[in-house]
């Protein structure tokens, strides 16, 4: 895994001016980041509108190349590369309520520094999005007491499933690492930041006891802009995104490739769909969507919070008629962020009731 070093100089990403506190980023390898606060955090603090978050390319959905046979889903809700940015549906939006400055020196106190005991919030963004629209995701939960564990996705990751899954698990070995073991975990995942996720789930159903005890750990996980839409759908998209002149050709090719392919790539699609139908991860779930989304049809979405709800989970759920793919912060930052506050504010984290 090799060892967690902290930026230096020039490396050091600032997020503004400072509002009396400050994190610590480091680097665990070369798509993971912890970030974590060096100071308390006031506790009369409250989620407050992003400002200039860059809109997200829009991912591609992908689902089954054949029906299931033990399923009767054919939508996935695995997600693959980003659109290009769309206008905005709002004006400018209010500042943050906290902008965070980044400090990085060997001198730094080491990550053993962070509490055992504090939340630690798991950040699977979309592909390709940019730090700073990151960093407003971040500094919420920085804000409200989390560390933040910011994973990364290639979209190698999705095109060859096998390095996705292997991913993955490199993923799952960190979360067991000693630093990481005892902490519970919440989970944040936007477009193919769900796809990343499915694949640790995958590791946990396949583990078993091995890796039982991590599902247990999450107390709650919200999917932002999670992709539900057919095969076809995902390479429509990937000729939009990679060349928008070539788009009919690209959009073949791709059906072409998952064909040649299907046992690298639809097979492992088909269980990853099933995994995440199923997941073994039960805590309550958030899912924010929108009905205007090229990338998900809101029945199949539907069918999927109503499938999690039989099983017993409390899913809550925020939809608009339009925004855009990956970018309801942008978009509806005061409903966005109200009903983000109030699911948190349902989770057993006692640190987040204090300061909501």
């Amino acid at each position: 895994m090799g060892n967690v070093h902290f930026f230096r100089g020039s490396d050091a990403e600032m997020s503004g001016k400072g509002s009396g506190g400050g994190f610590i980023s480091q680097k665990i390898s070369k798509s993971i980041t912890l970030y974590y606060t060096t100071t308390p955090t006031s506790e009369d603090h409250c989620f407050c509108p992003a400002k200039n978050i860059p809109a997200p390319t829009a991912s591609i959905p992908l689902t089954s190349a054949s029906p299931a046979s033990d399923s009767s889903f054919t939508s996935s809700t695995l997600p693959l590369l980003d659109y290009p940015s769309a206008p905005l549906l709002s004006g400018p939006l209010s500042p943050t309520s906290v902008s965070l400055q980044t400090t990085h020196s060997s001198d730094s106190p080491s990550i053993s520094s962070t509490s055992s005991s504090r939340p630690l919030l798991l950040l699977f963004p979309w592909l390709g999005a940019r730090p700073g629209a990151v960093a407003k995701y971040r500094d919420l939960y920085l804000e409200h007491g989390m560390d933040v564990l910011v994973v990364e996705s290639s979209v190698m990751h999705f095109l060859w499933p096998r390095w996705g899954l292997d991913y993955g698990l490199e993923v799952v070995r960190v979360l067991k690492e000693p630093r990481f073991s005892e902490r519970p975990l919440l989970v944040h995942a936007c477009s193919i930041g769900g796809y990343t996720f499915t694949q640790l789930l995958i590791h946990i159903v396949q583990g078993q006891e091995k890796y039982a005890s991590l599902a247990q750990r999450v107390i709650g996980h919200v999917y932002d802009s999670i992709v539900a839409g057919t095969l076809e759908h995902m390479a429509i998209g990937l000729g939009k995104t990679v060349f928008p002149r070539l788009e009919f050709l690209v959009k073949n090719a791709a059906m072409l490739y998952f064909w040649l392919f299907k046992t690298h790539t639809a097979d492992f699609y088909n269980n990853g769909i099933r995994v995440f139908h199923n997941s073994p991860v039960t805590a309550p779930a958030l899912f924010f969507f929108c009905e205007n989304d090229a990338l998900c049809d809101t029945v199949v979405m539907e069918t999927i919070i109503d499938l999690w709800r039989k099983r017993g989970v409390a899913v809550e759920s925020r939809s608009w008629k339009k925004s855009i793919h990956a970018a309801h912060l942008r978009c509806h930052p005061e409903d966005y962020l109200s009903t983000l506050e109030k699911f948190l504010n349902s989770l057993p984290i006692a640190p987040l009731k204090a300061k909501m």
